[in-house]
């Protein structure tokens, strides 16, 4: 992955947490702008956000952390659910000493980011979601139900069909294929932790969370594959709207760095 011309350099470091460490990725200078951060889906890690987080970097803090039990974040002894990683990152964001900030969140980041808005509402000034996960109690129920957690034998044996399905069908606009090969490694890392994760999501309300937020939000809708669902989140805010980006999907922060940032930073400034 090559980074712009004049984009920010990217450091990694760790702060304590609820759990033992966090690790976080951090770019940018101090200054007047509010403080960016940056949450991943889950499985997954701030790994995701190298690029985009070298581009916002350019003009204000961007921090990119792993949810507790992800990337090289100290797992919990339990499932803390989206709460849970809430607040972690909300310990996080005061041991950083980051005042108030916006918050850009990708499928579950975006859950995490609702309830962060929920807990500390005086911290978060502005949120951007990549899709809304936003399911009806009978979707749920389906879900739930066909949800499963497979274990090391059996992720490698599936292997050779779900890699080519990941980097051909889902993660379609990443342009390095190197790199779209560790993201997706770094989905298949602690299945039973990680998966933790991604069942808070699908079980969190976030069409009842997000009709209680005063502060503005921008959800991005591309061709993913909460598509379908993410247009739901329109009836619930009462202070943003839902983006349409039909021609884009998995892969467009580093395909379309400078372009995402365009918008997030046109929103977050205005």
């Amino acid at each position: 992955m090559t980074l712009a011309v004049g984009a920010s350099r990217v450091r990694r470091a760790y702060a304590p947490g609820p759990h033992g460490q966090i690790h976080y990725r951090r770019s940018g200078p101090d200054g007047t702008r509010s403080p960016l951060l940056l949450l991943h889906p889950c499985p997954g890690s701030g790994y995701l956000y190298d690029a985009f987080l070298a581009e916002m970097g350019r003009d204000r803090t961007v921090i990119a952390p792993d949810f507790p039990g992800f990337g090289m974040s100290d797992a919990p002894p339990g499932a803390p659910g989206i709460a849970g990683y809430a607040a972690a990152m909300l310990e996080l964001e005061t041991a950083l000493g980051l005042g108030v900030f916006d918050i850009m969140g990708y499928h579950a980041g975006g859950v995490v980011a609702v309830d962060m808005a929920r807990q500390l509402p005086k911290a978060v000034r502005k949120i951007v979601m990549i899709a809304a996960p936003v399911f009806t109690d009978q979707e749920r129920a389906e879900f739930n139900a066909r949800f499963s957690v497979h274990g090391p034998d059996e992720r490698a044996k599936a292997m050779e069909k779900s890699w080519p399905i990941f980097k051909t069908h889902f993660w379609k606009m990443e342009t390095d294929p190197v790199r779209t090969w560790n993201l997706y490694l770094d989905g298949q890392k602690n299945p039973e932790v990680s998966s933790w994760g991604l069942r808070a999501a699908l079980n969190y309300d976030l069409a009842e969370n997000l009709a209680k937020l005063a502060q503005p939000v921008l959800v991005l809708n591309p061709k993913d594959d909460l598509h379908a669902y993410t247009p739901r989140a329109t009836a619930a805010l009462k202070n943003g709207r839902v983006l349409d980006l039909p021609e884009w999907t998995h892969g467009m922060l580093d395909a379309k760095t400078a372009e995402v940032a365009d918008i997030v930073r046109t929103f977050l400034d205005k």
